[in-house]
This record gives C-alpha cells, sequence and structure tokens, in this order.
C-alpha cells in the first residue's frame, strides 16, 4: 500500500496512532509526545513546573544521558538541546500536524480502508479522537530535526525523570542512526502499476518493526532506571514484563484511551509492549551489543520478528505472498487506493476483534502471510462519494500454517460480514463458476456490492464489493500465483508497511505516552 494508506491501513492496519507513543518515547521523523508518570487527573495549567524545577531538570541531563549511553552501549557524540514547553504550543504543534503534515493527511484519507475491513465502525470520527487523545497522553519528545528534548512544563517534575531518560536514548539513537532517515523504508505515495505494487507489498512492515527496535530500546533503558534503585534490572528480573504488559493493558487513568478502538490501541502500543519484550529476549540471548547497536544496524524488518524474536536471532525471514499483475482486471473500473501486507499483528488485530482473545491467541501463531489491496470506484466523482465505503473494493489473500486454521478464519471472517454490511445473505455456490475445482467457495450478497472468500488448502481469499465475475477472475489469478509450495522472502529483501504501521509511526511520532510510563512505574513497584 502507499505510505498514506498503509498507515491508514496498518490496522495495524497499524497499528499505531498515538498508542504506541503510550507505552514508550516513540522515535520517528516528527516530534514524539511522551506521557507523564502515572496521574489521577488531567494536569491544569496551574500546576506548571517552577523556572527553578525546570533548571534542575536540566541539570540532569548529562547524568541521563550517560546512564542511557551505559545501557545501550551507543555512545554520546554530541550534545542534545532541552527546552520546556506549554500546553499551549503542544496545543497548537498537534493542530498543525492534523491540518499541514503530510503522512498525517494520508492516514487521516485511509480511515475509509480501516472502515472497510471493519477495523473502524463506519460512523467513527477519527481526526477529533485523535486529537483528544493526543492532549492526553502525550508528556514529551525529541525531535531529530532539531536535536532536541522537549519537556512539558504542567507535568510534575520527578515524574519527567525516567521519561528524560526514555527520550535520551532516542537522541543517541539519532546520533548512531540518523534517524529521520532509518525510520523512513517505505513509498511515500500509492501503487499504480505491477512493479510499484511489487515493490510495496516487499517493503510494507519495515517501519513498524524499526518503530519497535527504537521504543523497545528505550523503554527499556526507561525500565532500567525506575528499577535500578530498588536492585532490580530487566535481565536480572525479567519477571517484570509480565508486570508492564499488564498494567499497559489498563487504561484506568486514561479515559479517552479506555475508549479507543482496538486497532488503535494495539497500534499504539505494540512498539512499547512488544518492542520492549523484543529487546529483552535479545539482550538475554545475545548481550547487550547485539539488542542495541546490533538490532539499530540490523534491524528487523516485520511484526512477525518482533512477535518471535528468535526467528530474528535466526535470520529467519517471513512469508509474504506474491501478488501478480492485477491492474488488466482492476484498472477498467479502480482507481489503485492502498496496497499493503496484512502482517502477523495485523491478523491479530482482526481476529481478536471478530472472534475474541481465545480466538486471537488460537490463530496468530499459524499465521503464514497475508497482503491487501483496496481499489476505488472510477465513477466516484464527488469528495462525499470517496468519502463512503461502498466506493472502495478490496481483495485480502491470507495464508496459513495449516488447512484447518484457514478454514477456521474463513469462518470467523464470513460470521463478522453482518457486522460491517447490511442486507448480508449467503448465496448458493455456483462450483462450475468457482476458480478451481479444488476450492471452497462463499458468496455473499450485501448493500455495498458481493463478498466472495475462497478457500484453497492453507490459503483464503477474500473478494469485497467487485462485480462477482471480476471477484472471482481476481481469486484465481491471486491463488495460482502463490503456487502450491511455501513463498519466503529473501533475508536481504525489505518488507512493506502493513495496515497498523502508519498509525504506529504516527503515535510513536508524537512522543512517548502517559500509559507507557504509569505501566512502568506500576510494575516496578509490584
Amino acid at each position: 500500500m502507499s505510505n498514506q494508506q498503509r498507515r491508514t491501513s496498518a490496522w495495524v492496519l497499524a497499528a499505531a496512532l498515538c498508542f504506541a507513543a503510550v507505552l514508550a518515547a516513540a522515535q520517528s521523523t516528527t516530534p514524539r509526545a511522551q506521557l507523564a508518570a502515572p496521574q489521577t487527573s488531567q494536569p491544569t495549567d496551574s500546576a506548571k513546573i517552577t523556572s527553578e524545577q525546570a533548571k534542575q531538570l536540566f541539570s540532569l541531563v548529562n547524568e541521563l544521558i550517560k546512564f542511557s549511553s551505559d545501557e545501550t552501549g551507543l555512545p554520546i557524540k554530541a550534545t542534545v538541546k532541552r527546552q520546556i514547553i506549554s500546553r499551549d504550543a503542544v496545543e497548537k504543534n498537534l493542530k498543525e500536524k492534523f491540518d499541514e503534515d503530510d503522512s498525517t493527511k494520508r492516514l487521516q484519507q485511509s480511515e475509509i480502508v480501516l472502515k472497510k475491513f471493519g477495523l473502524l465502525d463506519r460512523d467513527f470520527a477519527l481526526k477529533p479522537f485523535l486529537l483528544a487523545l493526543l492532549k492526553e497522553q502525550i508528556e514529551a519528545y525529541y525531535e531529530p530535526k532539531t536535536k532536541t528534548v522537549y519537556l512539558l512544563d504542567w507535568v510534575d517534575a520527578e515524574e519527567q525523570k525516567p521519561v528524560l531518560a526514555h527520550e535520551l536514548t532516542h537522541a543517541l539513537q539519532d546520533q548512531h542512526s540518523d534517524l529521520t532517515k532509518w525510520n523512513d523504508q517505505t513509498p511515500d505515495e500509492v501503487s499504480h502499476n505491477y512493479a510499484e505494487d511489487v515493490d510495496h507489498v516487499n517493503r510494507d512492515e519495515m517501519d513498524t518493526a524499526r518503530e519497535a527496535v527504537v521504543e523497545g530500546q528505550a523503554t527499556a533503558v526507561m525500565m532500567d532506571y525506575i528499577l535500578k534503585p530498588m536492585g532490580k534490572s530487566l535481565v536480572k528480573d525479567p519477571e517484570v514484563i509480565d508486570a508492564v504488559g499488564q498494567q499497559l493493558n489498563s487504561a484506568a487513568n486514561s479515559p479517552v484511551l479506555s475508549r479507543a478502538p482496538l486497532l488503535l490501541a494495539e497500534s499504539m502500543l505494540f512498539p512499547y509492549r512488544e518492542g520492549l519484550g523484543f529487546e529483552q529476549d535479545v539482550w538475554m540471548d545475545q548481550g547487550q551489543a547485539a539488542a542495541f547497536t546490533g538490532t539499530l544496524d540490523h534491524p528487523p524488518t516485520s511484526s512477525w520478528e518482533i512477535l518471535n524474536p528468535r526467528e530474528y536471532e535466526m535470520r529467519h525471514a517471513p512469508s509474504v505472498p506474491l501478488i501478480p499483475n492485477i491492474h488488466p482486471l482492476v484498472d477498467p473500473l479502480y482507481k489503485p487506493y492502498d496496497i499493503g501486507q496484512i502482517g502477523q499483528l495485523d491478523l491479530r488485530i482482526l481476529v481478536q476483534l471478530f472472534g475474541g482473545e481465545q480466538a486471537a491467541s488460537r490463530l496468530t501463531p499459524a499465521w503464514d502471510g497475508g497482503m491487501y489491496w483496496a481499489g476505488q470506484l472510477l465513477s466516484a466523482k464527488t469528495e462525499a462519494a470517496k468519502a463512503r465505503t461502498d466506493s472502495l473494493a478490496i481483495f485480502y489473500l491470507s495464508s496459513w500454517k495449516n488447512a484447518a486454521s484457514a478454514q477456521s478464519f474463513a469462518e470467523l471472517y464470513a460470521n463478522e460480514l453482518r457486522r460491517k454490511y447490511d442486507r448480508v445473505q449467503l448465496e448458493a455456490s455456483d462450483k462450475q463458476a468457482a476458480s478451481s475445482s479444488a476450492d471452497q467457495e462463499m458468496v455473499y450478497s450485501t448493500n455495498e456490492g458481493p463478498v466472495l472468500i475462497t478457500i484453497r488448502g492453507k490459503r483464503v481469499f477474500v473478494a469485497e464489493s467487485f462485480p462477482l465475475d471480476v471477484a472471482r477472475k481476481l481469486s484465481k489469478l491471486v491463488l495460482d500465483a502463490q503456487g502450491t509450495g511455501e513463498v519466503k522472502m529473501a533475508v536481504a529483501q525489505p518488507i512493506p508497511e502493513s495496515l497498523s504501521a502508519g498509525w504506529i509511526r504516527f503515535f510513536a511520532d508524537c512522543g512517548v505516552m502517559k500509559a507507557a510510563v504509569e505501566a512502568e512505574m506500576k510494575a516496578a513497584t509490584k
């Protein structure tokens, strides 16, 4: 998918607007908003830190950056600038980000893809919700372009110390790898031809994995800073990770976050929660250098590697489905709108939303690759028409480790159609019209056109809102392209961005979130 739409469809269609920032200060090419330590109520402007407190905080920078350097092994190459910023200034920056930043605009434009997949409700208002969420969660951020750490003048000075350790880790990462370039690996525009389709699908999840590395590292440093006075550490006391995860899943002090759709919440938390677990595993298995400079110099390329650190350590590559040249079939009716992978994180979010946590726990390990394509009707001319989900047609191919899991997922997906569409009815199957005699086919009629679900062995193909004859031709074309063997991407080849990737990156760019800091503070005292 295009950077614009992959950042949207990244449900992990990613998966991760400000939620990623909630777990730790996220590294990115734009300012990161950070969260303060636990609070029971929203801070007010009357609770501003004093100039003397700010001076004391600034005086800790040298001490904290040395701590971060010792923890990570990343050398201090330059002085990091520091600045106190007001609530008004932060809110102004947020509004500018939504109104002027191209990547944020793309995320908002791709909202319709998430709604088509059922990851957001049709009537969900994304922009006002995100603004409210960020105002609740932001606590501090590091800006790579200005090489400056920004602290918030309404957050208690004591609470900002671990946050500062987190953000200074981003500064060290930036000095080592140039975060602005390092974390921007996916194509900027939607693909319009076969060559661009292949490029997008092959590089779709790279930024998601890199965000998890930078946030996981910074969160590890913040966690060890909190644990050190107690004589504990992530490596000596690995069980602390479980407590962090439990606290992160609780949004008791974050009323806006508690109302967030699963996609947004998981996208925000993924770089911090799973990124921290990934870094801890590599650190314990292979040592400090492998966990920090090693993952920066040789980063993982997919959410699958973040969720399965030992696969990364063995340099195994994730499965990536092959996309054939679909344009002769789709271009007469549709303008390409979005394309990309549906990674393991995306799949976990989708299955949890459709079938609950037990289904997600059962099916996620059986995932073996996925990709999607979305096109908008050429006949949709007005902005109002383009904003409706009935202007989009999508197809989605998922691969599984066994046929039983493929069958279970197909049934789960079919059962959810009534939540997304009106007037859903199972049609009589026409075996002769199916793409292959070996295929199992289900056809549904809906208020937005036909839905075709085809099961072929360990693969499931779903086409929504295409004319049925086009859907069947796409089903045969895409399934035949996969062959009968295992499809693996070469290790050296980059991976594309997934549904949740744009959201994960967005949240990380905003800064470290309150939810992340609160979770670590509470976990450390368990």
